[in-house]
């Protein structure tokens, strides 16, 4: 059974097995910045995906998807920000600021930001700034350069050395704009996704788990083909 076959037992919210489902587990953040996640639709449909579970947990975001031939004609619309507040890009562009650097250069009664957030493969990231009008001239940010604590999504493999998933990225990002206290109440459900689907998998033993598996489940993996691993079944 591929991925795309077992989507009736996927979670709609959440896209892991409903079994292993954890949409109770995500916390609202309200927060004063506002996220802007520009996803593009391949990477909406993926259960790896990490973008739309950080977007759940911050009231204050928008989804904009994008890469539909069905949105061609919708696309050519500028994109527009609040007159209120600051668009930023989470990109790696070669005049972007540490967002650190700019954080620390606010002032209180300086307008909120709108974090823009490009969520794909490199890729697909790598072309948000050019493929979507009004991001343009929308400045560009990045992570601090200092060396900080190393990835730890194991889902997919990452290119580039410095990579993490978009989740992780946004994380870290509303940690230094508003707080370490966002950074720790998403990490703490990122960590919960991953744990639970490399156990699904058979990628992580139980006894290595750091965060508890609801009642119920069995070890199950929606890959076909794949030696040792069994269909999702109730285990009790």
């Amino acid at each position: 059974m591929s991925r795309r076959d077992n989507a009736h037992v996927r979670c709609k919210r959440c896209h892991a097995h409903e079994s292993l489902c954890v949409c109770s587990l995500v916390p609202r953040i309200e927060t004063r910045t506002r996220l802007l996640l520009v996803i593009h639709h391949f990477e909406a449909r993926k259960p790896s995906n990490t973008g739309l579970l950080a977007a759940q947990c911050l009231p204050n975001s928008q989804v904009l998807l994008r890469g539909h031939e069905a949105d061609a004609g919708t696309s050519s619309q500028p994109l527009t920000f609040p007159a209120d507040t600051q668009p930023l890009l989470l990109f790696p562009h070669e005049d972007a600021t540490p967002l650190d650097v700019f954080a620390s250069t606010r002032r209180p009664d300086d307008p909120p930001v709108t974090l823009v957030v490009p969520d794909g493969n490199w890729r697909q990231a790598g072309k948000v700034r050019q493929r979507v009008p009004g991001l343009r001239d929308v400045p560009c940010v990045i992570l601090p350069h200092e060396p900080d604590a190393p990835t730890t999504y194991r889902l997919r493999s990452e290119p580039h050395p410095q990579g993490m998933a978009t989740m992780e990225a946004i994380a870290r990002a509303f940690g230094i704009l508003e707080g370490p206290h966002v950074r720790a109440a998403m990490e703490e459900l990122f960590l919960v996704m991953v744990e639970r689907t490399l156990w699904s998998r058979g990628m992580l033993p139980t006894e290595q788990l750091t965060r508890p598996l609801p009642p119920g489940v069995a070890r199950h993996d929606p890959r076909s083909g794949h030696p040792g691993y069994r269909s999702i079944l109730p285990s009790g």
